[in-house]
């Protein structure tokens, strides 16, 4: 008896550790330590790849899709020892879309698409990631439905007059509106601001001790180096760029993955026409609410955590999402007016270095967004207004995956307006496609970066009709 009890101890320790040997300690640990966990699990993985070689990763794009992609090689345990990671940067990090973008996130908002899992699964990373790299931005936050109300100047109690949800109708939606309606109570929803998260992560992986970290260089891609390989496949060698002196260089790579949003479209030139990209850009205006202050300069009241999505209001030709902000701002964006850029114009470079928002769409949100809060229009001032572009492909779905007949090519855009939404999950695909050879957490399939293109052996090939997606808020 004694020694079948020592013979079944002795077979549960080993298979624990089996278990931790193949799965690594993350399993057993609280999500705020996984991120670290992984990268041990990189080190042991690596040790035991003795002379494997290094490889050199080039991200090209500093948003938040380009920064996931490296922070996700970073964290991976599939890294080879002795791996250099890059991203090469025309401006700054998080200077487009991701530095002025809302930040909205819904898990469920995909359910039944082809997106379902990057909504899913880029929602539990946010939340595990932002606790272990200390972003303060981040939250989960009801959603509303709000209809234009009747023109007025008037202070309103709205959370008397709509009782049934009145627990998630935020204290500065004091004005006129009509019907309200929850979209969300917060259990699936969630927001962040995007530069923060970036800016978090860059922290993250050049920590002393986390070498080899990331490196950033800034600088205009120009292309991609190659050499013949086998069966006529192109082997990627190095990525070509302009520094601010326009002296053209070269980073050594032996992968490159194009992130660079609506200007992703550029690499139908860098690959020798492998792959058609087309993206439409649309740009749009935002802004940026102080919280209201009293007759002393001080903040008024805590903003209240409601997000709000709403209807056409045709006197302002408006569509407004309000999001208010852990630090007392609220960001507008569904401002309308917005420019829809070719694909042509994009590969251009137009409005890669500066776009100005529109000074008429800024003071249409901001007449719209104080008649629905009397407590912005007599108190709130506002802070800033800005503009971005967003990429959207024909059929308003990312490009993620291969290059066709390249070997160490990857594309990583056009995810529209939920590009900052799936950035975490879409870094981990990539990430995993680069170091295994295929993501196992996302199905890449549907968004075949060679789905538009023509094959040129003939026929009918594979390219759609163009989809007009709208303002894609």
């Amino acid at each position: 008896c004694k020694i079948n009890i020592v013979h079944i101890a002795t077979m549960i320790t080993v298979r624990c550790a089996l278990l931790l040997a193949v799965n690594g300690a993350s399993a057993f640990l609280t999500p705020s330590l996984r991120i670290t966990a992984t990268r041990m699990s990189a080190s042991a993985s690596n040790s035991d790849a003795g002379d494997s070689k290094g490889r050199n990763i080039v991200v090209v794009g500093g948003g938040i899709q380009g920064t996931s992609c490296a922070f996700q090689l970073h964290q991976s345990s599939s890294l080879p020892p002795g791996s250099t990671i890059t991203i090469l940067e025309s401006q700054g990090l998080a200077s487009a879309a991701s530095g002025k973008g809302g930040g909205f996130m819904a898990r469920s908002w995909g359910e039944g698409t082809a997106t379902q899992g990057l909504h899913e699964l880029a929602f539990d990373m946010y939340s595990e990631m932002c606790d272990e790299l200390g972003v303060e931005s981040y939250r989960k936050l009801p959603v509303m439905s709000v209809s234009p109300g009747p023109t007025s100047n008037k202070k309103k109690d709205n959370k008397k007059k709509n009782p049934q949800v009145a627990d998630i109708i935020p204290n500065w939606l004091d004005g006129s509106v009509g019907r309200m309606s929850p979209m969300g109570w917060g259990d699936d929803t969630a927001q962040v601001t995007p530069k923060e998260f970036v800016e978090k992560m860059m922290e993250y992986v050049n920590q002393d001790g986390k070498e080899p970290g990331v490196k950033v260089v800034f600088g205009t891609c120009k292309g991609v180096d190659c050499e013949d390989g086998d069966d006529g496949v192109k082997v990627v060698t190095g990525v070509k760029y302009e520094d601010s002196d326009e002296e053209e260089k070269t980073l050594q790579a032996d992968d490159v993955i194009v992130a660079a949003g609506p200007w992703a479209c550029q690499a139908e030139q860098w690959f020798e026409g492998a792959v058609q990209l087309p993206m439409e850009g649309v740009k749009s205006t935002s802004i940026v609410w102080k919280p209201p202050v009293d007759e002393d300069g001080n903040i008024k009241d805590a903003v209240e955590a409601t997000a709000l999505f709403c209807g056409e209001d045709d006197r302002f030709g408006t569509h407004l999402e309000v999001y208010p902000r852990p630090d007392g701002t609220i960001y507008i964006c569904g401002i309308g007016g917005s420019d829809y850029i070719t694909t042509e114009e994009l590969k251009a470079s137009a409005f890669l270095t500066s776009i100005s928002p529109k000074p008429d769409r800024v003071e249409a949100a901001s007449s719209a967004f104080k008649m629905m809060s009397n407590s912005y229009a007599t108190k709130g001032e506002l802070s800033h207004a800005q503009a971005c572009m967003r990429p959207c492909p024909p059929d308003a779905k990312p490009y993620m995956g291969k290059v066709t007949g390249w070997k160490g090519a990857y594309i990583n855009a056009g995810h529209n307006c939920w590009g900052i939404a799936w950035a975490p999950a879409s870094g981990k695909a990539i990430a995993e496609l680069v170091l295994e050879g295929k993501s196992s957490s996302i199905n890449l399939k549907p968004f075949d970066p060679a789905r538009f293109t023509v094959s040129k052996k003939g026929g009918r090939g594979r390219k759609k009709g163009s989809q007009d997606v709208g303002e894609q808020w």
